[in-house]
Parts: C-alpha cells; structure tokens; sequence
C-alpha cells in the first residue's frame, strides 16, 4: 500500500510538472505567433485597439505575466486575486526614465488590471516593452516573491519571450488610453483559431473524396461531371487573390528595398560628412597643442624674466634703505638740530667762565668739520680767543 500511495504520489507530480510544461509552451508559441501575425499586420495597417490581432496578443501577453501568479494574502489570512501590474510596477520601478509613475498618476485608471493594461499600451508606443520585461526578469528576488514554481516568467522560456518582443519596436502603435478598452473587470480570452492549421495527409484526402463519389446515387446531378465547374471556378479566384497578395508583397518588398537603399546613401553620405568632421576637428586640435606649446614656452620664459627682475627689485631695495640712511645722516634739519644746541649752550656759557671742561668741550666741536665747514658753523663764538684765555678770570693764576 505504501509503494502505492508512493507511485501514485509521483505520478500525479510527474503529471503536475508535465502540464505546467505544456502550459508554458503553448503560451510561448502562441505568443511567437501572435508577434509575426503583428508585425505582418502593420506593413498593411496602423495597429490600434480595433486590430484583432493586438487584441488577441494583448491577451496572450496577459495570460504569460498572470500564469501562477501568488495571490496577495490579506489580514484575516484569506488569498486574494493580484494583478501583474502589482509584480511590474516593482520590478521595473528601477528602470531609467520609466513611465510607472505616470500610468498610477492617471485619473481615467482605478484598477489594477486596467493599469496593466494602460502599461503594456504605452510601453509599446514608446517601444520599451522588450526593455521593461528583460528588466523585470533580471530582478530574480522579486521575481520569486511574485510566482510560483512552474510560471512562464520563472523557466526557461522567459529569455524567449523578451527576445521575440523586440521585433514590435519596428511598429508604430498608436493607442487611446481612455474608454472600455482598459476595463479591469472582464478577463482576457485567447483566440487560437488564427494559428490553428489541419494538414490532412493524401490517405486522407482520397478517402474524403472515395466518400463524397459514394454519396447520393450515380444518376444524381450533383454527381455529373457539369457540376464540379464551381470547384474549379473557386480554385482559379484563390489561385487569382493568392496571386494579387503575392503581387502585393512583391511591390511592398520593393518599395522597402527602395527605401532602404536611400536610407544606405544618406548613412553613406553621413559617415563621409563625419570624416571630413573629424579630421578637421583632428587638425583644429593639434594646431591648438601647437599654439598651447608655444605660449607655454613664452610663459615660461616671462616667468623666468619677473623672477630675475624680482630679483634685481631686492637689491635695489637694500641699496636704496642704506642711501636713505646715509641721508638721513646728512639731512640739513638733523645739523639745524645740532646748531640749535650749540647757539643754546653758546647763550649759556655767556655768564659763566670759559672751564677747562667747557673748552674741551668747544675743541670736541671743532671736530664736525667733516660734515659741515668751519665757515658754516655758527658755534664759532664759542671758540675763546688767546686774550680771552689770558685774561679770563679762570684761568688766572691764584
């Protein structure tokens, strides 16, 4: 019993893994399908909400981002329904110049599924979509806290899906975020009937056509010969409308090649133009290392000449501090000075006697003959005469 419950056991989970595998495929099929169905679309028409084909690949895409999503549990414990757009709006918050804010900013949006849905809208039309969903698979930490083990964004098939959704920024989409386009409330639904295709084997197509012969009796008109001319009436108009859109195409073809070829000789022209540009620019800069050479050098050179003037600027400053104090020494107010003091102790020596001391002193001021002439000198009177000192009282004998 136990070896039972044990196989049983596995089996269930081996059937659990294989379905959530099939899931993840069909998705990433349908969705690769649902992208070229697009893209041949848009060679022929603008892509807008009234495509069935973006419809259904809206859809699909829905389904991819919502497959195994974790619900959100609430205070009483209870699991409630969550919207991608909760698992986007924190996986690509840190995405450069990214537009979550402004899809939560808008006042026309109130559900969670109805952001999503005005999200996957301009992120086509800004042509970020492989942006955001690269970004948003490459935070793994977030990634886990959203899914469950077996989503599509969790395997393999992920790095699938945001390559395939590059080729959409080769179209221009152009979407009205406004209406019951974005209603949160009705859930998205797949159409697979565009991507279904029944291929009967040749076995199987005689045996279909053993089984119409079979069918009425062989007298019948519907079994004459005459009759099967619609057939071949329907064959020739398919045959003519598979000839017109391979006409179509053709011209489509063309005119792409036409465009591309002058898109390549404005590129072409472009990239000469840039040469021409950068050589000149090339040219420009080494004239300017040229010129910045020279005025450094000449920099230099003046840098040295003010050195060598600064220096010559000292010594002439020190010799110019010793002339002033030589000529401070020499200035005539510093001799009227001295020739006050000598009319000043003249006028006092006037009512005294001529000492020994006083003569020597007057003797001592014949000395400043250097700095000034004994005819200039105005302290002469000073100078006793030899009657003078004879009959001075002084220097008379006791």
């Amino acid at each position: 019993m136990a070896s039972l419950s044990l196989g049983l056991h596995l089996s269930r989970k081996k059937g659990i893994a294989r379905n959530a595998a099939v899931e993840r495929k069909n998705l990433i099929t349908v969705c690769r399908f649902s992208v070229k169905t697009l893209i041949d679309r848009s060679c022929f028409d603008t892509i807008d909400d009234s495509s069935p084909e973006f419809t259904n690949f809206v859809s699909i895409l829905e389904q991819i981002l919502t497959h195994r999503l974790k619900g959100q549990i609430n205070w009483f414990g209870y699991e409630s329904p969550r919207s991608f757009w909760d698992f986007i709006r924190v996986a690509c918050n840190k995405v450069p110049h990214n537009c979550i804010s402004s899809i939560e900013n808008m006042e026309n949006v109130s559900s969670s599924r109805a952001k999503g849905r005005a999200w996957l809208r301009v992120a086509l039309m800004e042509k970020r979509l492989s942006e955001y969903i690269s970004a948003s698979l490459r935070d793994f930490r977030t990634t886990r806290r959203f899914y469950e083990e077996g989503a599509v964004v969790l395997g393999e098939e992920a790095h699938m899906l945001a390559d395939m959704l590059i080729g959409l920024n080769a179209i221009d989409f152009s979407f009205c975020l406004k209406g019951e386009i974005l209603d949160g409330n009705c859930p998205a639904v797949i159409d697979y009937t565009p991507y279904l295709k029944f291929t009967q084997s040749s076995d199987s197509i005689s045996s279909d056509e053993e089984e119409l012969r079979t069918l009425g009796s062989s007298g019948s008109e519907s079994s004459t010969p005459e009759n099967m001319g619609p057939s071949h009436i329907m064959d020739e108009s398919s045959w003519y409308s598979k000839c017109k859109r391979i006409e179509q195409k053709y011209r489509l073809a063309l005119e792409q090649k036409g465009y591309l070829e002058e898109l390549v000789r404005l590129r072409e022209t472009q990239l000469s133009e840039s040469v021409s540009q950068n050589k000149a620019l090339l040219k420009r800069l080494e004239d300017t290392q040229v010129t910045h050479k020279l005025e450094k050098e000449q920099l230099e050179y003046i840098v040295i000449e003010l050195q060598d003037q600064l220096k010559s600027f000292h010594s002439l400053e020190q010799l110019s501090a010793e002339i002033s104090l030589s000529q401070t020494s020499l200035d005539p107010t510093h001799l009227q000075d001295i020739d006050g003091k000598l009319e000043g102790s003249s006028s006092r020596s006037e009512g005294k006697e001529d000492t020994p001391s006083l003569l020597g002193l007057c003797g001592s001021l014949t000395s400043v003959a250097s700095y000034k002439s004994l005819a200039s000198l105005k302290s002469s009177e000073c100078l006793a005469s030899p009657t003078t000192e004879m009959t001075s009282p002084g220097l008379t004998p006791s």
